[in-house]
């Protein structure tokens, strides 16, 4: 899969350090042992740093804005130096007032790095999990809260687990067509506005609205609860978006694709989702049309393009004379077959008997 850089002007003002350790999804045991002033510090890279470099004094490459980590190798380097090298290897790490600073396993660190947090101001974190488990974790965090994000009016519908983000223009019946493909056993994940947000290597997530979970608002018959209705099994909190169709008004003028072998695409965050554009007409049934795209989805996923295999198969049996040419048998059959005289129509067939009227082992009628 191509990794999709999220773009910048998306990019949020971050996440104070506070505000990710209250994350209920964070799930790590941890304590703050010295920095409380600095909680309000914001941590705007969604990735943490461990350079243990950094305690020798080569500072190339440390961001301040990245959470600093710590594990056991580190620990039990410093703990085998003197004193005076400690409170040297802290001033170093902390000489850019990093945003944060964790230790894992549960290991302690020196008395110099909790007097350095303290006089910076920096969070000195304790976690207890290991160091993979707790970068795992805390990358999901900052994934989730420094994830860029756009609002897009639509409605997600997830179909055979293809995520189908219906657009066009209000009143063209995208709330109708959502509502049909749920009484056809499909869920519904959000509708009229749906909220993207770009998730590495190159994935856009939409969920809906808090207000509008579950809801759906169909002209002439208000607001519906689609869970109410047709039970958990018929909503979904979030899918990736893998499809996006546009609905358009059909015009004689409008011009739409009637073969499909070049692949349209359309930007969200950044990242090209394929788009197909459908002309909606009275008496076009659109959501079995929808649901025939998420399959025909399915299919160029597993390899298989309609489109290009029927122009293939096309431009592999045009007309070739070399390929029709026959070969010496099988022209000396033909000509001896037409050298064949043609059968008499008066001749009888060698299995019928002389007499007609008398059939074959039995009497001669009378």
């Amino acid at each position: 899969m191509k990794v999709y850089d999220p773009p910048e002007s998306s990019q949020r003002s971050g996440v104070t350090v506070g505000a990710l350790l209250d994350d209920p999804g964070l799930n790590l045991r941890y304590r703050i042992v010295a920095g409380h002033a600095g909680l309000n510090r914001r941590v705007v890279h969604p990735r943490v740093q461990k350079s243990g470099l950094a305690l020798v004094g080569h500072l190339h490459g440390l961001v301040p804005q990245r959470i600093q980590m710590l594990g056991e190798t580190e620990i039990s380097y410093l703990q085998n130096l003197r004193e005076e090298l400690q409170q040297e290897s802290a001033a170093h790490l902390f000489h850019n007032s990093p945003c944060a600073v964790i230790v894992t396993r549960g290991s302690m660190p020196p008395a110099a790095f909790v007097a350095e947090a303290e006089r910076k101001g920096c969070p000195l974190i304790v976690a207890q999990e290991r160091s993979s488990a707790t970068i795992t974790a805390i990358h999901a965090a900052l994934d989730e809260h420094l994830a860029p994000r756009s609002r897009i009016h639509g409605v997600l519908v997830d179909i055979f687990e293809v995520g189908v983000l219906l657009t066009g223009k209000s009143g063209v019946g995208k709330s109708e067509c959502a509502l049909e493909l749920v009484m056809n056993g499909h869920r519904l994940v959000a509708d009229d506005i749906v909220e993207c947000d770009f998730r590495p290597p190159g994935m856009v997530f939409g969920e809906p609205a808090e207000k509008l979970r579950y809801y759906m608002e169909v002209r002439g018959l208000g607001i519906l609860n689609i869970k109410d209705l047709y039970g958990v099994t018929a909503v979904r909190d979030r899918k990736r978006v893998d499809l996006c169709v546009e609905l358009e008004l059909w015009n004689e003028g409008g011009e739409f694709d009637r073969i499909g072998v070049e692949d349209k695409y359309q930007e969200v965050l950044g990242v090209p989702i394929r788009c197909v554009r459908l002309p909606v007409q009275p008496g076009r049934n659109m959501s079995s049309i929808i649901e025939i795209a998420a399959r025909a989805e399915l299919l160029r996923r597993a390899g298989h393009h309609s489109a290009k295999e029927f122009i293939d198969s096309i431009d592999s049996t045009r007309f070739d004379p070399k390929a029709f040419r026959p070969s010496p048998e099988n022209y000396a059959r033909a000509m001896n077959e037409s050298a064949a005289p043609s059968p008499t129509h008066g001749t009888p067939h060698p299995s019928w008997p002389d007499d007609l009227s008398t059939p074959r082992g039995g009497l001669r009628r009378k």
